[in-house]
């Protein structure tokens, strides 16, 4: 996103907690810059992570120059969007691996299906 990246790791721990870190560079700007684009994004993260988060996960956001005039609405929708997305990727995940549970003969614990020879 231009105003931000996210970076979300799942830490399989078995803690459902979300957990959020921040980071903004000497690069943005001085201090009062880099603060202020932190308390947004904290703003941003309590109003959005309950909702859209990952569970049992880490949440950095890293914040980009082009944040820091950034309109507030423009980020919460650009943050929504990269949870959203973040989500579906890890939903695609567990769907493959429920398919290759679903592929096991439920006698032996094998694959159905061999799985293909490397070249």
């Amino acid at each position: 996103m231009p105003g931000f990246v996210l970076l979300v790791r799942e830490r399989g721990d078995g803690d459902p907690a979300m957990r959020l870190g921040i980071t903004v560079t000497k690069k943005i700007g001085g201090a009062v810059v880099r603060n202020r684009m932190k308390r947004r994004f904290r703003v941003l993260a309590r109003e959005l992570l309950p909702v859209h988060g990952v569970t049992g996960a880490d949440h950095v956001l890293i914040g980009r120059s082009d944040g820091i005039e950034r309109d507030f609405d423009k980020l919460r929708q650009e943050l929504e969007k990269a949870l959203r997305k973040v989500a579906k990727a890890g939903r695609s995940k567990d769907a493959t691996r429920s398919e290759a549970v679903a592929a096991r003969d439920i006698r032996t614990g094998r694959l159905a299906v061999p799985p293909r020879e490397a070249p």
